[in-house]
């Protein structure tokens, strides 16, 4: 069998998912095949294979401990591909028992592993510590390479019931774990104090951002941390709100390098060059903030709150109160995991722990309490984690349990988008904050709680906001509702043009215009139906509408109605009696002959609302303007111009309206486009279908 620092050789694939037919090769498990559930033994198989030639007995034991490891992590052998790969390892110890055994210079495998400890300990790490110039990554893989021998150490030793370790043993293993904490893996940056020698941390604006972050001047540190700080001296804004508001540590040390990353590359850029360089520039934070808080000073715009970006009156302090403001931002959004599908959500969780971060600094007295503004959720080991993200993705997993994988119909579950519509209201703050459990957010998983309790009672959910989906082909005329009726008008019209055998210019010709202007009378049909596949599309989300939104709709109905009946009843017949003033309307109208006066009045009132809405659309700033009105009759308006309780003023919509060029560029396009494919479709397809279909009609109606 070939030897196992070869590696291994003979494998050309990955195993097979299917667990009846996994295999392991006993020359592999040491390397990238552990399963997933297992990672945490990879560093202990790492160790054995690099020590094997050296001790062959130390190797073993390290084997056998990352077996007893596997065996606590996953006892039941459950994982994917767990059972395998532990019979695997199982059969690769029994094999090398008896010869490592035979191998071994000691006699106790606790005498054999504490021996070969000390050696590494002494000659290795020692004196690779001891170098001028001691590479980084040798360093760190020396002092994990130790601390694994050390645990594997302790395990034999309980095994064999020593009682007693060496002094010196325990001093080395002491050493080792600082030294751990040193020399931890980073992705670009190294930070610790071992780094600064690093050659990327020799660059100026690298040095700028650094020094920023590590400006900690003014904050009070907890106890812990303040020991930690006087020891170390590395700690910086992004370990201090890690106190305060209880982030991960290894999400603190992500977002340390991204931050530095992203002030160093806007420091750099900037023109003119920054005097010193080795500051950084007030401008770079600016533009990081800006691109970073866009979507929540929006945000507050839309739901008219004062967003909690405030800044100290003291210039020295304003550029620390901005980077714990975006560093607080991208803690947030490190661990947010699956939340951050929810944007607006985020923006509500960093609205309030910006207020509390504010109250902290500014040492602001809560109104509740009396005493000075903490933490909500207080600063312990992974708070934020437990108690913000987690009952937030609760509600997530809630609903996408409810889905089915995919098969339940949509009225059913709530997806992201449905759920993070409940924070485009200003409903969201009914929450409070700290985040209420009996509040309409999380009713999905209060059922959860009350299971427990034995009460049987129907699962409540957050419930779709704005949209629910039924599936008919119906939404093909509903959701293009506009290209279907422009396209059927503009049939009807080319229909009537052409079985006039005239050409389109002559549109305005007398006795044409009574014949096309019969396209509003479809029009408002059409109009009809579309109201009512409202109604009937969206009646699974009745629980959810309001009330002043089910009378929107119903009114529309009533009016559109009453517009399909009243149009063709002008189109044929014109009123004898009416008032004096419509009389004088309908005299100056009389100059549109064959046209009907009261139906042309009519028309003129029926397209009022849509050349109301053309012009708004034209005009994005006066459509800005009237959307932020306070006026009854301009909130009236809006309020009717909803095209149902399903396309309400949104957030993300009123974030994102086109500047007048693109409306130019875009509607000239559009036309253009129209003009062409109905000019074709007029001249190559109705006017010759018309005409061969009216030949053959004359032909056969001839004798």
């Amino acid at each position: 069998m070939a030897n196992i620092d070869k590696g291994p050789a003979g494998l050309t694939r990955r195993p097979s998912r299917s667990a009846a037919t996994t295999t392991f090769s006993l020359e592999v498990f040491d390397n990238e095949v552990v399963p997933s559930s297992l990672q945490s033994i990879v560093l202990i198989l790492r160790v054995a294979t690099e020590i094997e030639n050296e001790r062959p007995r130390v190797a073993y034991l390290c084997r056998f401990y990352a077996f007893e490891k596997a065996h606590r992590l996953d006892p039941s052998s459950t994982g994917r591909g767990v059972r395998q790969f532990k019979t695997a390892l199982l059969q690769r110890l029994e094999r090398d028992n008896a010869s490592s055994l035979a191998s071994r210079v000691k006699k106790s495998d606790a005498r054999e592993t504490e021996s070969f400890y000390q050696q590494y300990y002494e000659h290795y790490v020692r004196a690779l510590d001891r170098g001028e110039q001691a590479d980084r990554a040798q360093l760190g893989k020396a002092y994990q390479t130790a601390g694994v021998l050390f645990e594997v150490l302790c395990a034999v030793n309980k095994s064999e019931k020593v009682e007693e370790v060496a002094p010196e043993i325990i001093a080395a293993a002491k050493d080792v774990q600082e030294k751990k904490e040193i020399y931890t893996p980073y992705n670009i940056l190294p930070l610790d104090l071992a780094g600064a020698s690093q050659c990327i941390m020799q660059f100026e604006e690298i040095k700028a951002a650094v020094s920023a972050l590590r400006n900690t001047h003014g904050l009070n540190w907890p106890s812990a941390f303040e020991q930690h700080k006087q020891k170390s001296g590395d700690l910086d804004l992004l370990d201090w709100l890690r106190a305060m508001f209880g982030f991960q540590r290894d999400n603190v040390r992500n977002q340390q390098e991204n931050l530095i990353l992203l002030l160093s590359e806007e420091h750099i850029k900037l023109l003119p060059k920054p005097e010193p360089l080795n500051k950084l520039d007030d401008r770079a934070v600016d533009i990081i903030m800006s691109k970073l808080f866009k979507n929540y000073k929006t945000w507050c715009k839309f739901l008219g709150r004062k967003h909690s970006l405030r800044l100290p009156q003291g210039q020295q302090e304003v550029q620390q109160r901005k980077i714990l403001y975006m560093g607080l931002y991208l803690l947030i959004w490190g661990e947010a995991a699956n939340i951050r599908f929810m944007p607006e959500c985020l923006c509500y969780v960093f609205h309030n722990m910006a207020y509390e971060l504010h109250g902290l600094l500014a040492g602001n007295v809560s109104i509740v309490t009396g005493e000075n503004i903490k933490p909500s959720y207080g600063g312990d080991d992974e708070a934020f984690l437990r108690k913000v993200v987690t009952p937030l993705y609760r509600v997530l997993e809630k609903e996408a349990n409810k889905a089915g994988h995919g098969k339940a119909p949509h009225s059913s579950w709530c997806n992201y988008d449905d759920l993070n519509e409940y924070f485009w209201s200003p409903d969201c703050f009914s929450l409070g904050w700290p985040m209420r459990d009996d509040g309409d957010f999380f009713k999905s998983t209060r059922d959860l709680t009350q299971g427990k309790q034995g009460t049987r009672r129907k699962s409540e959910s957050t419930g779709k906001s704005y949209f629910v989906e039924t599936r008919t082909f119906w939404h093909i005329f509903r959701s293009f509702d506009r290209f279907w009726t422009f396209y059927i008008l503009a049939l009807q019209a080319m229909v009537i043009i052409a079985w006039k055998a005239t050409s389109p210019l002559d549109v305005l010709r007398k006795d044409l215009i009574k014949p096309v202007s019969s396209i509003f009378i479809t029009a408002a049909a059409l109009h009809l139906l579309q109201s009512i596949l409202e109604l009937l599309l969206n009646f699974p989300g009745y629980h959810r509408w309001r009330f002043t939104d089910v009378l929107r709709t119903l009114l529309k109905i009533v009016v559109s109605l009453a517009w399909a009946v009243v149009l063709p009843f002008f189109y044929w017949h014109s009123l004898q009696v009416a008032p004096d003033q419509v009389k004088d309307v309908m005299n100056w109208l009389r100059q549109v002959k064959t046209i009907p006066p009261l139906y042309a009045m009519a028309v003129i009132l029926y397209l009022l609302p849509n050349l109301l809405a053309a012009l708004l659309f034209i005009f994005p700033m006066l459509r800005r303007w009237i959307e932020n009105s306070d006026w009854h009759i301009v909130r009236f308006l809006l309020w009717w111009s909803q095209v149902s309780m399903t396309k309400p003023i949104l957030f993300l919509s009123s974030a994102h309206m086109p500047l007048f060029y693109f409306i130019f560029y875009f509607g000239f396009s559009w036309l253009h486009e129209v003009y062409l494919v109905l000019g074709a479709s007029f001249v190559l397809q109705t006017s010759v279908q018309l005409f061969h279909h009216g030949n053959s009609y004359l032909s056969a109606a001839s004798p």
